[in-house]
């Protein structure tokens, strides 16, 4: 009986332990190591072939971020909820290219900066959002870069909705970006503008 017992809660721990949400951190991390690690193997291409880049930040990226909520965030409550499924799909699509160029840019860049993550204050446990201060370490002299994540708790897994850097929010960003011809009420033209602009961005920096 004991040994019954005994086995069924080293069951229970290994259950627990095996299905734990990771913390925000150890999540930003890992993701991180497995993005350095992978572009200081394609070092030598990243300059010239961005489809590198692009694959690299699919992959290891894209799966920790909530694209969704992201693309949710930049349209503005209002204009999400008047637009049809169909643009909804079609903007988040092509927003996500637009991002991963955009970010794709810098990580082509690489030359070795580490990230430095700095601790959290409090149980994140019970916590549904969550903000994460870091800063990248140029080996160059340069000043650090501070980036500030915000993640959500979605499904058990930590994602990132919106990243700032050095104060200035990627969300905050694309939507002023986008404002003008959101306050016309013409989101098929602004994803119109997306696809033809997505197309014709063949290289870094054009």
């Amino acid at each position: 009986m004991r040994k019954l017992k005994s086995l069924l809660f080293l069951l229970t721990v290994f259950c627990i332990t095996a299905f734990a949400q990771p913390s925000p951190i150890d999540m930003l991390q890992d993701t991180s190591n497995q993005m350095i690690k992978a572009l200081q193997q394609n070092k030598t291409a990243l300059k010239n072939n961005p489809e590198v880049v692009y694959t690299i930040t699919k992959r290891i990226l894209l799966p920790r971020v909530d694209t969704v909520g992201m693309a949710r965030s930049v349209l503005g409550r209002n204009v999400w909820m008047n637009a049809t499924q169909a643009q909804r799909q079609q903007f988040t699509q092509q927003f996500v290219t637009l991002l991963v160029r955009t970010y794709s840019a810098a990580f082509a860049a690489y030359t070795d900066e580490n990230v430095q993550f700095s601790p959290i204050r409090g149980d994140t446990a019970d916590q549904t959002f969550i903000q994460v201060d870091s800063q990248i370490i140029r080996h160059n002299g340069a000043p650090p870069v501070t980036v500030t994540y915000r993640l959500l708790s979605s499904n058990g897994e930590w994602k990132v909705y919106d990243f700032s850097v050095d104060g200035v929010s990627m969300i905050e960003s694309f939507r002023s970006q986008f404002a003008e011809e959101l306050s016309r009420g013409n989101l098929d033209t602004l994803i119109q503008q997306l696809v033809k602009h997505n197309s014709e961005r063949q290289h870094f920096g054009s």
